[in-house]
């Protein structure tokens, strides 16, 4: 099995444990478990991210808790209602002493772009640009992760094709926002991304090429329950 896979998604995040574990699956035997994971900004603001830990690597963790965790950032699909809904993860892989990590909160990707970039401005004139990107996995999965860019990345990412493979630098982001309902009220919910810091095309190679062709309708994603959990 080519490393690629291993370098196509690698993130850290360092900070405070945010809620209590909650169990969420088993494979062979071995407990999963969510929690969040609150990490500092430069900004002072925090992002409260995801997590997936497996019960071996995850000990005896309460709400409080310093930890640094390495692994990838997954996708997932959660039917909820009559809709699925893309779910995202951390899913851990290494634990780390929180002093031996330097960074709060980073990830690399490499994948391929596999919606056309959604470019806009804020009212206070801000470039944004959303991308979606497919990032291959081991046994034929891929994550697709939403990623956002601004500034000159933003006006770089405008011009990227379905298709594309780029290399990204960032990290995981959470963000509130309202969503209206049906009923004209709004509830408060949270988008997770990946806040990119730098992206450029991408000349590296890779076993297993994107699958282009479904990406005309809605990319099907893949559960973090996947065998080579």
């Amino acid at each position: 099995m080519s490393n690629n896979y291993e370098k196509n998604n690698q993130a850290i995040i360092k900070g405070e444990v945010a809620s209590e574990p909650e169990f969420s699956h088993s494979v062979l035997g071995e407990g999963f478990y969510n929690l969040t994971i609150k990490a500092n900004r430069l900004s002072d603001e925090v992002d409260v991210i995801p997590v997936t830990i497996s019960e071996r690597l995850m000990g005896e963790l309460k709400v409080g808790d310093n930890v640094a965790f390495g692994g990838q950032f997954r996708s997932y699909n959660k039917l909820v209602g009559d809709k699925s809904k893309l779910m995202l993860t951390l899913f851990v892989r290494t634990k780390y002493e929180p002093d031996e990590i330097t960074e709060s909160n980073q990830i690399s990707l490499t994948g391929y772009v596999c919606k056309e970039p959604v470019y806009r401005t804020t009212p206070f004139g801000r470039e944004i640009c959303d991308l979606l990107i497919a990032v291959n996995r081991a046994y034929n999965k891929s994550d697709y992760i939403p990623c956002i860019a601004w500034g000159r990345n933003a006006r770089f990412s405008l011009n990227l094709s379905v298709g594309e493979k780029v290399e990204i630098i960032g990290r995981m982001q959470s963000r509130d926002y309202q969503k209206r309902l049906d009923d004209g009220t709004c509830e408060t919910r949270t988008a997770y991304e990946v806040s990119i810091n730098s992206i450029m095309l991408s000349s590296s190679e890779d076993d297993q090429k994107y699958d282009f062709e479904v990406q005309n309708s809605e990319p099907r994603l893949t559960n973090i329950s996947g065998a080579d959990i």
